[in-house]
């Protein structure tokens, strides 16, 4: 009897979510001919040109790196057909692929997409399960076709989510969930392809992309929904406020359980303050602030700011939503 061959996989992925699905695949040592990643871009404060977290990973394994700047184009097709993949793996790729694209391997393209389809279709899926107040989340691996998410299920994985859960907690769970799921859909990738179901499209939702906007805090909105801001924006996107024409972000805060009764507090305004927290009226219920960042600094606990500067956040000042 002949040992099973190994297929021949490319990927595509970007960011360090999709580098954790390349490193599994990598440390199980998956036949992986070639990588697609984002072209090299700008970041961070000096703007300096980087490469993304799936290229550096894959130069440090000598794989094969395509930084395409689209691929609806005739030479994007023909080196994905010099590969002769078997599969192309995606996650968090970041480029549209074209139906003459998705046809090329010989079995398809599988997205890792980290939302439990049809719920959350779109480019952020974490972030809108979070501030929806949703009590899990998941991975769905899916046969990619040309719509947004729309593909067959070959495989999900459900994730509760907790009260202390972050985007960046969330993130890292779902991936190695990701991971794990990718290499059992592997092992036996016909028979997946052969039991994959349809999607329930009427049950569809949509995650769209965040805005700068929506990381605004206004204080008139419920403790509950601008702690889930918070949590929803923790790494990528901080929810933030203006306090004495400063801008800070709001790294850290939960609702409280039970109100300080304070008469006539307007929402925004500092209605109790200790050495490790200052607590803010909202429009319904107050919020209790542990963590923030300061303009130029990082993130600090109230406390070691309240150390350097112990009038900081008194009781009757005011946080706004604009300067």
């Amino acid at each position: 009897m002949k040992p099973k061959q190994k297929l021949r996989l490319a990927f595509a992925g970007t960011p360090p979510f999709a580098a954790t699905q390349l490193k599994a695949l990598i440390e199980r040592s998956h036949n992986i001919v070639g990588v697609y990643t984002q072209p090299d871009r700008p970041s961070g404060r000096g703007k300096k040109i980087q490469s993304s977290a799936v290229k550096t990973l894959a130069k440090n394994h000598n794989l094969d790196v395509f930084q395409p700047e689209s691929l609806k184009t005739s030479n994007a097709c023909r080196d994905l057909t010099a590969l002769s993949a078997d599969v192309l793996i995606v996650a968090a790729y970041g480029l549209i692929l074209p139906k003459a694209f998705l046809e090329i391997p010989t079995f398809g393209c599988i997205n890792v997409h980290a939302s439990l389809l049809p719920r959350w279709r779109g480019a952020a899926p974490i972030e809108r399960a979070l501030l929806a107040g949703d009590a899990e989340t998941g991975v769905t691996l899916m046969q990619m076709d040309e719509g947004l998410d729309t593909g067959k299920i070959l495989f999900k994985t459900e994730i509760p989510i907790r009260k202390i859960d972050t985007r960046a907690s969330l993130e890292e769970k779902i991936a190695l969930a990701g991971a794990s799921a990718l290499i059992e859909l592997l092992s036996d990738l016909p028979t997946a392809q052969r039991q994959a179901k349809e999607q329930n499209h009427s049950l569809a939702t949509y995650a769209e992309k965040m805005k700068k906007c929506e990381a605004s805090i206004d204080w008139y909105h419920s403790a509950k929904d601008i702690e889930l801001q918070i949590r929803a924006g923790f790494g990528r996107t901080p929810a933030f406020s203006y306090f004495k024409n400063n801008r800070i972000q709001i790294i850290q805060a939960t609702k409280l359980q039970t109100n300080h009764v304070i008469a006539n507090a307007m929402p925004g305004e500092i209605t109790a303050s200790t050495k490790n927290h200052f607590t803010v009226q909202c429009g319904t219920d107050e919020l209790s602030v542990t963590i923030v960042q300061l303009p130029g600094k990082t993130p600090q606990t109230i406390k070691s700011i309240k150390n350097a500067k112990p009038n900081i956040f008194k009781i009757g000042d005011r946080m706004v939503d604009s300067e």
